[in-house]
């Protein structure tokens, strides 16, 4: 079963992602209280721990959850695998797949300690399809696209 293993907000851009209770999802926002909410395609960035799991081995620094920027990291599902347009079920939510990866900010830490980063062929985004509110340890579901 695919489930999500923490949801991070940051308040302010420039800011490293932090762990939080719960993330609240709304229509044409994405993720209330979040810097980077607004009504655009990347309004929420998920993460597999298993591509954050093969960094850790190489990296020096800590790599807590966050610490890519990403909103929601994950376990038990290939996000990189699956096609823009997907839909996922993520505990009372739907969101629907519109970004695979993004650049990497050049003065990223991991980037400079490693000489890669997950995030630009690993991480995926998307947009709120049904608002919600998502916790650490809700279920995922494909409910289209499924590869």
């Amino acid at each position: 079963m695919a489930e999500v293993t923490s949801v991070n907000i940051s308040e302010r851009k420039g800011t490293p992602k932090h762990p939080v209770p719960e993330i609240r999802l709304k229509l044409r926002h994405g993720i209330v209280g979040d810097a980077h909410a607004g009504d655009w395609h990347r309004q929420i960035s998920l993460l597999a721990e298993e591509s954050v799991d093969t960094m850790r081995a190489a990296c020096p620094i800590p790599l807590t959850d966050g610490i890519f920027a990403e909103n929601i990291n994950t376990v038990g599902i290939d996000l990189k695998r699956l096609p823009v347009g997907t839909r996922l079920r993520i505990g009372e939510t739907e969101v629907e797949v519109t970004q695979i990866g993004k650049e990497c900010h050049s003065d990223c830490a991991i980037k400079q300690a490693v000489g890669k980063c997950v995030m630009p062929t690993e991480g995926i985004f998307a947009v709120v399809v049904r608002e919600g509110t998502v916790r650490a340890g809700d279920e995922i579901e494909i409910l289209e696209g499924e590869p």
